[in-house]
């Protein structure tokens, strides 16, 4: 699995698991679904985000060199 795709199954599971417990537990719970949004902004103009280390660290790999060459 690349960082990339591991950024946004990590993301989404966030908002999944954020929107379960707004409607379980407490609306207050939908700001972290807004936190993850607003990271993936900052991600999408920065090409950083803080998960990555964090991805790269559990063995993820970067796109360029998960790609195989034609």
């Amino acid at each position: 699995m690349t960082v990339e795709r591991g950024l946004r199954l990590m993301a989404g599971v966030v908002v999944m698991i954020s929107l379960a417990l707004a409607y379980y537990v407490s609306y207050y719970w939908l700001w972290l679904a807004v936190f993850v949004a607003l990271n993936l902004i900052q991600s999408a103009f920065t090409n950083w985000c803080p998960a990555m280390p964090i991805l790269r660290a559990l063995g993820c790999k970067t796109t360029g060199s998960s790609c195989c060459k034609s």
